[in-house]
């Protein structure tokens, strides 16, 4: 991965838009919830990351119990929590003549409360992980912790008191937030698969929890508005919660910030003011593009198209400039498409294929805008570079689209052709069966990618190859101990994180979220 920093870049503000987005924040919908047990930790090598949690005893007990300096408990909420964190601490003993000095770690994973983070030596921050070391001076007390934390387990570590006095701990309670409504959600088709249900149920959760001010990609890290995590995020929500209005306020909030080229930042901060990120990815651009189409699809909101179809077409317009004179998304190092997280992975074809995809939708919303130019103007460009795709980029001995200089051969790139529509449908369930069968090394190692595998074996008709893949992946995950769907799961390599350590990885995230879309959709 390269980071990518725009010193001289110049923001164009949309005030219109921010003032949209403003008036459609949601309030949030608050819960408390408590501990069920406090556990141990064991290594396993069974178990994900080497740990597993083993029951202790139930939460009640912790009322009766105190503790001196060097001792720790754990304490276990039963499931995946986003929230606020309060506890109420009393001296045992005399009079406490010292301040209470103690840790909090908290993990969605067991491995986030059994290693210290003291030996976290991957590149992305360290600051994101879930720690506070803080004294209390006045005892008893109740402490409210200011930050929203992203967690199942609470490790408690007592550094120091004095030999005089030790401490107890009563009410720990989670405020959890969220803007998805419980009450609105749309019960799934009847159906005997109890796996299927229960994919369906993490995924829910897992969106859930990733549904605040904003569809962000990970309540732990980086809380951060993804124009790839939100268009998968909107499909999902279209099929359960429909809150739209959060769709759209997410809509407006990235085209009110594009830069001097109008192209839209890949993710935004929100607080302590919109600010858009200074990383710009090609296929994150038109993905503004194809989630408008998707929203006007679900909520047929004329006004909202009207207002960002020009910002959507632009997308367009910019990605169509970085054409070679044959045609092709030039690869070169002045550009970064994501696509997967795999550093192997060579971007161009599958970017040149999310391009055609990006085009098709556009021209379909030109069509409802009676937009009689860009319809025309689009299907010439989309003919010319459909052509051009499989003039150059499929091969005809291998049977399979290669990228960039050295031909790759790669899932990603077969399951965008699939998806952008190049060959007909009965050549693309050639494509998908030989893929099946040949296996490129070249891997996915993300649910973001996988959604996109199960999304070309549904449009070509393979329901049954589509079900397995997902009951073998976030199946998978929820075998390996998922409350909520992660951010990276490799089949092959459990303990893969690009980040350097799975410590850092985020273990509820945005674009894990989708089995619930692919089922209900579907019908699956």
């Amino acid at each position: 991965m390269n980071i990518q920093k725009a010193e001289n870049r110049l923001v164009i503000e949309n005030e219109f838009f921010k003032h949209k987005a403003k008036a459609l924040k949601p309030e949030l919908n608050k819960k408390l919830s408590h501990p069920i047990s406090s556990i141990e930790t064991v290594r396993d090598n069974a178990s994900i990351h080497g740990w597993k949690s083993v029951f202790h005893e139930k939460a009640e007990e912790l009322k009766s119990k105190s503790f001196e300096k060097g001792e720790s408990f754990i304490l276990d909420f039963g499931t995946h929590h986003v929230g606020y964190l309060s506890l109420d601490i009393e001296p045992v003993g005399s009079p406490p003549d010292a301040p209470l000095h103690m840790r909090l770690t908290l993990g969605e994973m067991p491995i986030e409360v059994s290693e210290p983070f003291s030996e976290y030596d991957g590149w992305i921050s360290s600051s994101w992980l879930q720690e506070e070391t803080f004294h209390v001076d006045i005892l008893p007390s109740r402490v409210d912790l200011p930050r929203r934390y992203s967690f199942r387990y609470v490790k408690v570590e007592i550094l120091d008191t004095s030999p005089k006095y030790n401490v107890s701990f009563k009410n720990v309670i989670c405020n959890t937030v969220t803007s998805a409504d419980s009450s609105k959600l749309v019960s799934l088709t009847s159906t005997d698969d109890k796996e299927i249900e229960k994919i369906d149920e993490v995924s829910i959760k897992t969106l859930q929890d990733c549904m605040q001010d904003v569809f962000e990609d990970g309540p732990k890290r980086d809380r951060r508005l993804w124009l790839g995590d939100l268009r998968l995020q909107a499909l999902a929500n279209y099929e359960t919660f429909q809150n739209n209005d959060l769709v759209k306020r997410c809509l407006y909030l990235f085209a009110a910030l594009p830069n001097e080229k109008g192209q839209i930042a890949a993710n935004l901060f929100i607080e302590p003011k919109l600010i858009p990120d200074d990383t710009y990815l090609f296929d994150y651009s038109l993905f503004f593009t194809t989630t408008l189409h998707d929203y006007y699809q679900a909520t047929k909101d004329n006004e909202t198209l009207e207002d960002l179809w020009p910002m959507a077409h632009k997308q367009i317009e910019l990605a169509l400039a970085r054409l070679d004179e044959k045609g092709i998304v030039k690869d070169d190092e002045s550009w970064w498409s994501f696509i997967d997280w795999n550093d192997d992975l060579n971007k161009q074809a599958p970017s040149q294929a999310v391009l055609i995809y990006a085009m098709k939708k556009a021209q379909h919303l030109a069509r409802i805008l009676e937009d009689k130019d860009k319809v025309h103007n689009l299907e010439l460009k989309i003919q010319a570079v459909t052509h051009a795709t499989t003039q150059h980029l499929w091969d005809e001995e291998l049977e399979f689209f290669v990228s960039g200089a050295n031909r790759q051969v790669s899932w990603a790139s077969q399951v965008w052709m699939v998806i952008a529509g190049v060959f007909d449908s009965e050549k693309n369930r050639e494509i998908m069966d030989k893929l099946f069968e040949k296996k490129p090394n070249i891997v996915m190692n993300t649910p973001y990618m996988y959604h996109h595998l199960v999304e070309a074996l549904l449009q070509v008709g393979n329901k049954q190859k589509a079900v397995s893949v997902i009951k073998q992946y976030w199946g998978g995950m929820i075998k390996d101990g998922a409350d909520t769907f992660w951010e990276l799961y490799n089949l092959s390599d459990k303990n893969y994180s690009p980040y350097g350590s799975h410590l850092i990885n985020s273990y509820c995230h945005a674009w894990s979220c989708t089995p619930t879309y692919l089922i209900r959709k579907y019908r699956l």
